[in-house]
């Protein structure tokens, strides 16, 4: 395994180490790949003690290590963070410790979205000063809103989720979509238009107790509608109640600020509408289980009492006492005729152990026991007879001389016996 590389040599091939190898591609990028501009979003940005900072530079596709060192840090106007669009200058370079190649950072500014958010800061710090986001201006939300209206894209999936929750909800009230586009050029200018409508009673034939604006979420250049002036100041001046309801659940928009309350979806606002109707639906819940409950104890008390009270007639009425009176009686008979049952039955006791004593001590007695006794005898000795043995079904032996033969040995081959039954002899010869 060890010749290869002697051969290779041998034959005039050079074998690199990895640090010339890594040296000879730092070189090569290096003087090939000329200092540009990059374009994509900052993540995993780290910003060391020593001054220098670390991140990575993204997009769709792919991902781009960068470190900015401390000097060129110091000189930066832009704030870098997790999540911003950045277009950067920079030079690629080859971190040989670790192999990676990376683009040292020499410049930062904002691409689009971060113009977009300095408009968005300048735009809040200035209406602000103008008090469209002071807090006393607010308008408190009903509690149980009969009549909503929806500022948003009638077919967006936002107006779906909104009507889908309150249904779910059991929300008996009425929604009214007010459409208007929530994305791109005049979007904002038909969400004011729409705004103005459901102020007018008398334009748009009825009487709204709550507004919601909003939409789903977005980029922020989906939403940058939401945060244009005149919606901004046409939502602030509204004198309905209005909820503003921008999907964006992490940045806001100044429709936020200048709506009488936040939240973070559509959904949500749905939610904080039929709150306060699922509120008092369990409240009138709990309530009539406790009329119920309470209801329920009276009858029971009040029933209890009546039942006393008639228990109590009854035994004051003058049929009550009568009744009383035949019981007391039926229990005096019923006491004495257990008495006197009681006295009789100790008497017939008594006789019939008196009659039993005389006819233990009876003469008939002893003269029964004795007959019993001679016939139990007579019958043991008729057992014993040769008259009985025989009925039993034995049969005697008896020799010439008629005398009954009482083992084999008394007998011999050739000799006459005579074999006596029950009911007669017959004659045997021994063979």
């Amino acid at each position: 395994m060890k010749s290869a590389p002697n051969n290779q040599e041998a034959a005039g091939t050079r074998v690199e180490s990895v640090s010339e190898f890594t040296r000879r591609i730092k070189a090569v990028l290096e003087s090939q790949v000329r200092p540009g501009w990059v374009r994509g979003e900052v993540s995993n940005l780290r910003a060391q003690a020593s001054g220098h900072v670390y991140f990575s530079l993204k997009d769709a596709g792919a991902q781009l290590s960068a470190v900015m060192f401390r000097g060129d840090a110091a000189r930066q106007d832009v704030k870098l963070r997790d999540g911003v669009q950045v277009l950067i200058y920079g030079e690629i370079s080859v971190y040989e410790a670790r192999g990676n190649y990376q683009l040292i950072v020499r410049a930062v500014i904002e691409d689009g979205v971060g113009r977009l958010q300095r408009e968005f800061e300048a735009l809040k710090r200035r209406l602000a000063d103008d008090g469209l986001f002071a807090a006393e201006n607010k308008v408190a939300i009903p509690p149980m809103p009969r009549t909503v209206g929806f500022i948003t894209s009638p077919t967006g999936a936002a107006v779906q989720d909104f009507v889908r929750i309150l249904i779910r909800r059991g929300w008996r009230g009425q929604v009214v979509v007010l459409p208007a586009k929530v994305q791109g050029e005049g979007a904002a200018a038909e969400m004011v238009e729409m705004l103005l409508l459901a102020c007018d009673p008398a334009a748009c034939g009825r009487v709204f107790d709550l507004l919601v604006i909003g939409r789903g979420g977005g980029s922020l250049e989906d939403l940058w509608a939401f945060n244009e002036e005149p919606l901004v100041r046409a939502v602030a001046a509204c004198p309905l109640p209005i909820i503003s309801a921008v999907g964006h659940e992490i940045d806001f928009t100044l429709c936020d600020f200048a709506a009488d309350v936040r939240v973070e979806t559509p959904s949500a606002a749905a939610e904080l509408i039929s709150s306060g109707f699922v509120a008092a639906g369990e409240r009138v819940g709990r309530a009539g289980e406790d009329l119920k409950h309470h209801v329920g104890a009276a009858l029971e008390t009040a029933g209890a009492r009546l039942d006393h009270a008639r228990s109590h007639l009854r035994l004051l009425s003058p049929s009550a006492q009568i009744e009383r009176g035949y019981l007391r009686l039926d229990d005096l008979a019923n006491r004495l005729a257990a008495a006197l049952g009681k006295s009789v039955q100790r008497r017939r006791q008594r006789l019939t152990e008196v009659a039993s004593l005389l006819r233990e001590r009876s003469p008939q007695r002893r003269v029964d026991a004795e007959s019993h006794r001679l016939l139990a005898l007579w019958k043991r000795l008729q057992a014993a007879s040769p008259v009985s043995v025989l009925n039993r079904g034995f049969v005697i032996l008896r020799a010439a001389d008629g005398k009954p033969v009482q083992n084999k040995n008394a007998v011999h081959p050739g000799q006459r016996l005579e074999a006596e039954f029950a009911d007669g002899t017959v004659p045997v010869t021994v063979d």
